[in-house]
C-alpha cells in the first residue's frame, strides 16, 4: 500500500485522505510524475488539456499509460478531483486552470513535483532559478561536481523531471528551478539554492511581476540554517525578496559589478571565491559580462556543494556555451552568424546584444506578455533589425523611435527569408545575432527547432551564395 502524500505546509502533520493522484498535464514532467507515483503504489488518475495529443507522446514508460481525461470537461474534471487525494499539476499548467479551483474548493491538496520528490529523497540538491542563464549555471554546476568526484545529474527544465532523476545512482542533483517549478513548491528545501536574475517573463502565465518573482523567491523558502542562499550581490531587484532567507547567504558578482566585494567576485582579471584565486577570466573560452556571471554563480554553487577548486577552473577553462546560447552558427565570408535562439524574453535579449557593436538583430515571435519596448535600449548596439513572427510589429515599431536613431528595420516571413535580409544588411563584416526576446511557438515546436532551423538556413545560403558564378568584372 502507498504512503499519503505528506502536501502540506512545512510543520502540519495532517496527511490527505486516501484516493487516487490526479495528474493534469501529460507533457514530460507529467508522464515523470505520473510513472513515479504507479512505480511507488500509487492509484493514478491521468488528464490533460489535449488527451489525444497527450496520448501520442507516451515514450518514457508504460507503466504510466492508461486512460488520459480530457481536463477541458468541467464536469469530468469536477468528479475525478472531487474523489482525489491530491492534485499534481505539471509545471507549465497555469494558476488559472480550473483543477486548482475545484481542488481549493474540494480541500484537496495540490502538489508540486518538487514536494514529490523532496518527500521521497533526502540527498543534497542544488537548485538555481532566475530569468536567464539558469540551464548554463545548472550545467556548468552538474559539471564542476562531476569533475571533483561528486557524481551529480541534472533535473528540472531539463528532458529529465526530479521525480525522474531520483532513481539514479548519484550523490547530489543540480535542479533547473523555473518559476512555473516553484510557484506551488513548500517542501522543497534545496541544500545549495540560488536566485541569478530578474526581469519581466513568464507574464502570460503568472498574474504580474510581483507574482512571478514570489515564486522564484520559494526556492529559498524552505532552506534552514545548515543550508546556503546564493545570492546576487548588489541586485536591487531580488534583495526585497531576501529578508526572509533563514539559511547562511553567499555572494557572487551581478554583471554589472564584477568588482563588487562579495564572496565570489573579480579581482584584477582573476575570479576569486571565499579569498581564493580560482582563474582568470582572460582563461575563459567565453568572456561576456554575462559569461563571466554565469562563472561566478556556478562556482559558488558548486564550491558550496562541495567541488574542488580545481575541478572548478577547469571545468570553466574548457566551458564553450550551450547550443541556441549565443552560439557560433556559422560564418559567411567575414559575417558572422550567432544564434541565441533561447533568448525568449526582451531581458535576455538585451544581455546578449550589449556585447556586440553595430550588429544585425533577428527578433520577434511570439510574445509572452512582455514590454517589448526594452529592446529599444540596445538601439547603440545594432545597425538593423529583421523583425519575424507575430510579434514583428511590435519589434519594428520599437526600434522605429525616434530616440533609437536610425536603424535599418526589414520583415521577414520566414526564417530563410530573414537570415537572407540580415546578411545583405550585414556586408560586408558585421555579426548577425538571432535573439528573438519571444517565444518560438508561432512558428516552432520549441527554442531548439528555431535555433536549427536558423542554423540550416545560414548554411543553405552560404551553399547558395558559393555555387554562383561571380560578377562580371567591369570593363
Amino acid at each position: 500500500m502507498s504512503t499519503p502524500i505528506d502536501c502540506h505546509e512545512a510543520g502540519d502533520d495532517v496527511k490527505p485522505a486516501g484516493g487516487p493522484v490526479v495528474v493534469v498535464g501529460m507533457g514530460v514532467t507529467g508522464w515523470a510524475v505520473a510513472s513515479a507515483l504507479t512505480a511507488r503504489g500509487y492509484e493514478v488518475v491521468m488528464a490533460d488539456d489535449r488527451p489525444a495529443e497527450a496520448a501520442k507522446r507516451v515514450t518514457r514508460t508504460e507503466t504510466a499509460v492508461g486512460t488520459i481525461h480530457d481536463s477541458t470537461d468541467d464536469r469530468l474534471l469536477r468528479s475525478l478531483v472531487s474523489g482525489a487525494g491530491a492534485v499534481v499539476p505539471a509545471p507549465g499548467v497555469p494558476p488559472r486552470h480550473g483543477c486548482y479551483a475545484l481542488a481549493a474548493a474540494a480541500g484537496v491538496p495540490v502538489v508540486s513535483e518538487l514536494d514529490l520528490a523532496a518527500q521521497w529523497d533526502s540527498r543534497p540538491l542544488a537548485a538555481i532559478t532566475g530569468t536567464n542563464g539558469k540551464t548554463t549555471v545548472t550545467v556548468l554546476t552538474e559539471r564542476m561536481l562531476n569533475r571533483s568526484g561528486i557524481g551529480a545529474v541534472g533535473a528540472g527544465n531539463t528532458d529529465i523531471a526530479l521525480v525522474e532523476a531520483i532513481d539514479s545512482d548519484v550523490s547530489a542533483f543540480v535542479v533547473e528551478a523555473s518559476s512555473f517549478r516553484l510557484h506551488r513548491a513548500r517542501r522543497f528545501a534545496p541544500a545549495v539554492a540560488a536566485w541569478l536574475n530578474l526581469a519581466p517573463d513568464h507574464l502570460d502565465w503568472h498574474a504580474d511581476l510581483r507574482d512571478y518573482a514570489a515564486s522564484k523567491a520559494r526556492i529559498w523558502a524552505a532552506q534552514g540554517p545548515g543550508d546556503i542562499a546564493v545570492v546576487p550581490f548588489g541586485d536591487t531587484d531580488i534583495e526585497p525578496w531576501t529578508s526572509g532567507i533563514r539559511s547562511r547567504q553567499v555572494t557572487f558578482a551581478a554583471p554589472r559589478q564584477l568588482e563588487a566585494p562579495c564572496d565570489v567576485r573579480y579581482e584584477r582579471g582573476i575570479l576569486i571565491a571565499h579569498d581564493e584565486g580560482i582563474v582568470e577570466a582572460a582563461e575563459l573560452p567565453r568572456r561576456r559580462p554575462h559569461d563571466l556571471s554565469n562563472a561566478a554563480a556556478a562556482t559558488a554553487i558548486a564550491l558550496a556543494m562541495g567541488a574542488s577548486a580545481e575541478a572548478v577552473a577547469t571545468e570553466l577553462r574548457s566551458f564553450d556555451g550551450l547550443p541556441h546560447r549565443l552560439a557560433s552558427a556559422g560564418r559567411i565570408g567575414d559575417i558572422r552568424f550567432h544564434d541565441d535562439s533561447k533568448a525568449t524574453a526582451p531581458h535576455a535579449t538585451v544581455a546578449a546584444l550589449r556585447g556586440f557593436s553595430d550588429a544585425i538583430l533577428i527578433a520577434g515571435g511570439r510574445n509572452k506578455g512582455l514590454d517589448l519596448g526594452e529592446l529599444a535600449a540596445i538601439a547603440p548596439h545594432v545597425h538593423g533589425v529583421v523583425a519575424i513572427g507575430e510579434a514583428a510589429p511590435d519589434i519594428i515599431e520599437c526600434f522605429s523611435q525616434p530616440a533609437c536613431g536610425p536603424i535599418e528595420l526589414v520583415r521577414a516571413d520566414s526564417m530563410p527569408e530573414a537570415v537572407e535580409a540580415a546578411y545583405r544588411m550585414a556586408e560586408p563584416s558585421r555579426d548577425v545575432v538571432l535573439s528573438p526576446g519571444c517565444a518560438s511557438f508561432d512558428w516552432y515546436s520549441s527554442y531548439r527547432q528555431r535555433g536549427e532551423h536558423f542554423i540550416t538556413a545560414v548554411a543553405d545560403l552560404d551553399v547558395r551564395l558559393r555555387s554562383q558564378p561571380p560578377a562580371a568584372e567591369e570593363r
